[in-house]
């Protein structure tokens, strides 16, 4: 456990959380100056002053979020910001030999994915954007126009 952690039992962690709800909103905002090192946010709740502050307090003994996790709310905020469609997984990766299929405007399209590139009508393309800019003829995401199906035996280049 790194250094600027200190042990704390768990029980000792939920009697100072348990503690928060009887705190007046002063001192609550003291607590979170003490935690955070900043002015709390101007008119925010006392419900959420209280669970950001039992958060911090569990950040800090026990450790905080995996970058992995941190990696996919900073994904769902920049999608939610820019209106697309919230996914909780992780984006859909290809590997070699997947052939990704789409129907788009009575045509079904088929993609087979190599190891650095994607052959599409027996052409080779850097990336699945460049074939569906090429299927849609505007700016798209080559992921969000296809979709992942197996490969079939004898369909690899």
């Amino acid at each position: 456990m790194p250094a600027s952690k200190t042990f704390h039992s768990r029980s000792s962690i939920a009697k100072e959380i348990a503690t928060l709800d009887a705190l007046p909103v002063k001192e609550l905002k003291n607590r979170w100056r003490q935690l955070y090192g900043s002015e709390p946010p101007h008119g925010v709740s006392r419900e959420l002053l209280t669970r950001a502050i039992a958060y911090r307090i569990q950040e800090q003994a026990f450790g905080g979020l995996k970058p992995a996790t941190r990696k996919l709310l900073e994904r769902l905020a920049t999608d939610a910001a820019e209106g697309r469609p919230l996914r909780l997984g992780p984006p859909a990766q290809a590997t070699a030999g997947t052939v990704l299929m789409r129907e788009w405007q009575g045509a079904t399209h088929e993609v087979k994915v190599l190891d650095n590139a994607v052959l599409y009508r027996r052409t080779r393309y850097r990336s699945l954007s460049e074939v569906a800019r090429l299927i849609t003829r505007r700016a798209l995401v080559g992921a969000a126009l296809l979709r992942v199906a197996p490969a079939r035996a004898g369909d690899l280049p």
